[in-house]
């Protein structure tokens, strides 16, 4: 019998807030205020449910109405709420913007690094605020994603015949507003394959809280490094992701039911001893 009972945690993101109906056989919700944990209020009620026999919780980042902007997300009660609810993993979709010739809009891409342009959030549950995280834990992010998790994501993809690519860098701003284009360039020069508002410190806190965390990425635009294309604009971004919202579901789904049939234990507990030997208090 396996030590860890497997639960996925779905971050919807930009689009893709509210698609409950597509994703649970069956389906029950926590309010906000009953998810409400020591960091504050999640963005939105968790919906629960099951996939093939795998239990899910789906959580909306930007909350209902798309209201809550990418800095003022609550990025820790909504990673701690998943904990709270048992999730040994999360999947998480994004709206990102192509720094890439070779990644054109709809692409799907799951991504296995970032860099952390943000300056004004909460980044790491170790500020010695709380009982649940004592001490100072330097966590390593690399890998910064999943390797396994994200595995299965590719896997899913392949299943259900949707192309996509394995591998590349988020940049993470702070937003809300979006690059000029002299940043857009700097990033390219950088290694930046994707740019996105929300990455981080979502990825990290995950890692913190102990949860197998990777995300499928949806390329919506070129923001605006490229001469060729108009520049990058709210409402063109969340046409594209519309167009593949059902892409993007199903293809989480399926990973969902992949996760599922595979065994967990040595992987998590390894993570588990990650944070343990990486807190530098309990030595």
């Amino acid at each position: 019998m396996a030590k860890h009972k497997i639960k996925v945690g779905i971050i919807g993101g930009s689009g893709l807030s509210d698609p409950a109906n597509l994703i649970f056989k069956y389906k029950s919700e926590i309010p906000q205020e009953d998810a409400r944990n020591e960091f504050g209020r999640p963005s939105s009620a968790l919906q629960e449910g099951t996939i093939a026999g795998v239990d899910v919780v789906l959580l909306s980042r930007h909350g209902p109405g798309h209201k809550i902007t990418p800095t003022s997300v609550n990025y820790r009660a909504n990673i701690e709420s998943l904990r709270l609810a048992g999730c040994t993993h999360i999947l998480a979709s994004t709206a990102c913007g192509s720094l890439s010739e070779s990644i054109s809009r709809g692409q799907l891409v799951i991504p296995d690094s970032f860099i952390d342009r943000t300056i004004h959030r909460k980044g790491t549950f170790y500020d010695g605020t709380s009982q649940n995280y004592p001490g100072v834990c330097h966590v390593p992010m690399e890998p910064a994603f999943d390797p396994r998790t994200s595995q299965v994501l590719e896997d899913a993809a392949a299943k259900i015949g949707a192309p996509v690519r394995r591998g590349g860098t988020i940049v993470s701003i702070e937003g809300p507003r979006f690059s000029s284009k002299a940043e857009s360039n700097m990033f390219r020069q950088w290694g930046g394959h994707l740019i996105n508002m929300t990455t981080c410190p979502e990825v990290i806190l995950a890692k913190e809280a102990g949860m197998l965390y990777a995300a499928v990425a949806i390329a919506t635009d070129y923001d605006c490094w490229r001469d060729a294309t108009d520049t990058v604009c709210a409402a063109d971004v969340l046409t594209v992701f519309k167009k593949n919202v059902g892409k993007v579901t199903q293809l989480l789904v399926q990973a969902v039911e992949l996760l599922g049939q595979e065994k967990w234990d040595d992987h998590i507990d390894s993570l588990k001893n990650v944070l343990k030997t990486n807190n530098v208090s309990s030595h």
